[in-house]
């Protein structure tokens, strides 16, 4: 057991005494010493650490107002970050301002190679964020491990102001962390909720304006447009085709788009996986294989109107029982008025109106999503070429 640095029954208080978390005896010691009960926690877990990591870490602002005007080393560092560090990671704004008046340095680099910069992940740290590039923070700065920016970090979280923060002080767009990824690579690449899908559009968005590389691809070679259909963001998706996505390129697993958006159907139907589906095909995205479309029902039969994008880009269907055993019972039930539909198709051909639909689309494959608003037709039937929805199949 780590013994107590600095004699705790001393007269004079030492205001850089460094405490060990671990040991009890310096916890109670450290209570009756600076008489803080407030700020006893055993939830802290940095275990060197001073009074003053603990009271800028909590947003005991004129605590550690009264540390530092009775001497205590702004930048000590006992467990590897510094006071800085911890206000930053807990947005304690007021307590960042203060110690960065007092003269600590904005840049200082943790043990494992963090600068206060690259702990605001939170959006509450944004002032946080500001404060140090006011104080001459470095926006461009590095990790040691995995080589991310203060933007990579703001990207991968959904931070959009941070975001705005970053690129008004001149953030790197391209750079590349370890594994291969610019910020926009990082923004896709994050799993997300559907309640953060909005965010995580509105930052691909700003970073696309801004000029970043939408064929950029990561060291698995997976572009924003593969990570953006795995993580199933049908805007984001929309977003990059639109600025000119390739939608067949393969990542190193031989994976494309559509393969990556097949594959999350079922875990993320809240997402609406079949406007990504849809998009994809709008788009000139290859298809599946034939053979292997009951091997797709039975992944994605609970999204039906993944399955009705995906049936409606063939002119004919061979359906078997393969089919049939595909799609649970439950899922029947559930959807009965669009199943019925499709295995009705076993006995009868495709629909002349589908026919004629899927003659336009191979004659306009690639160029569809431009082609079909010029072609002057009724937007039902413009609705109906670019597979608008109709949850049956005829």
């Amino acid at each position: 057991m780590c013994r107590l640095i600095s004699d705790p029954h001393s007269s004079s208080v030492n205001p850089n005494v460094i405490f060990d978390t671990s040991d009890t005896e310096d916890w109670r010691n450290f209570h009756y010493n600076f008489c803080m009960p407030s700020l006893w926690s055993l939830t802290y877990e940095q275990e060197l650490t001073t009074p003053l990591h603990i009271t800028a870490s909590r947003g005991y602002t004129d605590c550690l107002k009264h540390l530092l005007t009775r001497g205590s080393e702004v930048d000590i560092a006992p467990g590897g970050r510094t006071a800085l560090h911890d206000a930053c990671s807990n947005a304690t704004t007021e307590c960042a301002k203060l110690l960065l008046t007092y003269g600590a340095s904005a840049n200082s680099v943790t043990e494992d190679g963090f600068m206060p910069l690259h702990l605001c992940t939170t959006p509450q740290s944004f002032q946080c964020a500001k404060l140090l590039l006011q104080f001459g923070a470095h926006v461009n700065g590095r990790s040691l491990d995995d080589d991310d920016t203060p933007l990579h970090l703001a990207a991968r979280y959904g931070l959009e102001e941070h975001v705005d923060l970053y690129l008004r002080y001149g953030a790197a767009i391209e750079k590349q962390n370890d594994e291969g990824q610019t910020p926009l690579n990082a923004a896709c690449s994050q799993p997300h909720s559907a309640e953060e899908m909005e965010r995580y559009y509105h930052i691909c968005q700003r970073l696309v304006e801004a000029g970043a590389n939408i064929f950029t691809s990561d060291q698995d070679k997976q572009t924003p447009l593969h990570m953006a259909c795995k993580n199933v963001n049908p805007k984001v998706v929309e977003l990059l085709l639109q600025k000119g996505s390739n939608v067949n390129i393969m990542s190193y697993s031989s994976n494309a788009p559509m393969h990556n958006i097949l594959k999350g159907v079922a875990f993320k139907l809240e997402h609406q996986p079949e406007l990504i589906v849809r998009s994809l095909l709008n788009y000139g995205s290859i298809r599946v294989w034939p053979e292997a479309l009951p091997k797709v029902l039975k992944y994605c039969c609970p999204s039906p109107r993944t399955i009705e994008a995906l049936m409606n880009a063939y002119d004919r269907l061979k359906i078997t029982d393969a089919w049939l055993e595909a799609v649970s019972p439950e899922v029947f039930q559930k959807h009965r008025y669009f199943y019925e539909s499709l295995f009705a198709l076993a006995n009868r051909p495709r629909s002349l109106q589908h026919l004629v639909r899927c003659k336009l689309r191979k004659y306009l494959e690639g160029r569809l999503h431009q082609a079909v608003p010029k072609l002057g037709l009724p937007t039902f039937l413009q609705n109906y070429l670019l597979l608008h929805f109709r949850d049956c199949l005829h």
